[in-house]
């Protein structure tokens, strides 16, 4: 690794088993310096220390909540811990769901959902914005790269998903908007889909069949070279938004 390494910033990593843990260590193996953005600071620094252990830079920077002043918080300490480094790629992985029949859904929960999904994305996206447009282009033409991790309730709301949709709405509405804003000034955006259930540590307690079986969940680790494909497109054929499900998923 050298200082002209760029930095990775990844928000929503939880245990790091899923897409923001695999996302991490795919970007730490091509030479990224990773900085791991959660609210559980235990979780995140053992997952920073595996990447370290396996040869890649990470450091963990852990905020007690998704707000305008928490991350800009963060993102300070990014800049400071590596401040010979460029921050080229963000990515939005914190999330917010709850599944339940509408009159069920308290308002604490369509808080939650607003605040995490729309808010939190807005503050996480801006400061990325700002710090990309400081930057020159790449050798692809590029300043840098948001990624937004979404899902179906972007582009459908069901019988038990008013919270979630009216949340990843708002969240794809930000990223279309972002991305009409800020192509322009050669920033990538890209909004991502995931249609289907990601094989993590919680969800491994679905069974077996779930567990071994790739025709029916999404796997964290295809997710992040899906990822790295998107940042490392070349700016004459960028893609806004794409989706992801695995083989036998009913779409």
């Amino acid at each position: 690794m050298t200082s002209s390494s760029p930095i990775l910033v990844v928000a929503g990593v939880g245990t790091g088993a899923g897409t923001g843990g695999s996302t991490a260590r795919l970007f730490a193996k091509q030479g990224y310096k990773v900085a791991l953005i959660a609210r559980k600071a235990n979780e995140l620094e053992t997952t920073a220390a595996d990447i370290r252990a396996s040869g890649g830079s990470a450091a963990a920077f852990p905020v007690q909540h998704y707000d305008y002043k928490d991350i800009r918080d963060a993102f300070d300490a990014i800049r400071k811990h590596w401040p010979d480094a460029e921050l080229r790629t963000a990515v939005f992985n914190a999330g917010f769901a709850v599944w339940k029949p509408f009159l069920q859904v308290t308002e604490e929960e369509f808080k939650e959902s607003v605040q995490t999904n729309i808010v939190a994305a807005a503050a996480f996206a801006r400061e990325a914005i700002l710090v990309f447009q400081q930057l020159e282009p790449n050798a692809a033409g590029v300043r840098g790269n948001l990624i937004i991790t979404s899902a179906t309730a972007a582009w459908r709301g069901n019988i038990t998903t008013s919270a979630i949709a009216a949340g990843k709405h708002g969240l794809k509405g930000l990223a279309q908007s972002l991305n009409k804003e800020f192509g322009k000034k050669n920033i990538h955006v890209s909004h991502v889909i995931v249609d289907g259930i990601i094989l993590t540590d919680r969800t491994r307690s679905k069974g077996e069949e779930f567990v071994n079986n790739p025709d029916i969940r999404l796997d964290p680790d295809s997710i992040a070279k899906t990822y790295l494909y998107l940042a490392e497109q070349d700016r004459s054929a960028w893609t806004f938004e794409l989706d992801l499900r695995p083989a036998h998923e009913k779409w």
